[in-house]
């Protein structure tokens, strides 16, 4: 299966952990064009070179296109800015085109408690797996 990750880009670490284990067990992984600028930054840090990429480099439209080539995504949803299991802005953007493509669409964690779009979220019916990368199929 063709798997995009998404998630805040603060668990740049993560996703190439992820992307590791996925492609391990036999499944073709896309992760943002530009994690690599994200490794090893504080959540602060990231934050601000996130801003900058979608500025500058038109971050969100580049990754956004990949998802029209994939069979699935996998959201890493972690604490973060003590909210459990968050799903930024732009990551619930990115799961609303995965839904409307036809995607499927698994999540680390649970759905988080944020009250502006949990019924969204929940809408587009999210497999949570956990770190159980095998129950992605």
């Amino acid at each position: 299966m063709r798997i995009m990750i998404c998630g805040s880009m603060s668990f740049a670490d993560e996703m190439l952990e992820a992307k590791e284990t996925l492609e391990q067990i036999s499944h073709d992984v896309l992760v943002s064009g530009f994690i690599a600028n994200h490794v090893g930054l504080t959540h602060e840090q990231s934050e601000r070179q996130v801003m900058k990429e979608k500025r500058e480099d038109d971050a969100m439209r580049v990754d956004f296109q990949k998802l029209h080539h994939v069979d699935a995504v996998l959201v890493l949803n972690f604490e973060k800015r003590g909210i459990p299991n968050y799903i930024g802005g732009n990551t619930f953007l990115e799961m609303g085109l995965a839904h409307v493509l036809g995607r499927k669409i698994f999540l680390a964690n649970p759905v988080p408690d944020i009250p502006v779009y949990r019924s969204e979220i929940e809408a587009m019916l999210p497999i949570v797996i956990g770190t159980d990368y095998s129950l992605i199929v």
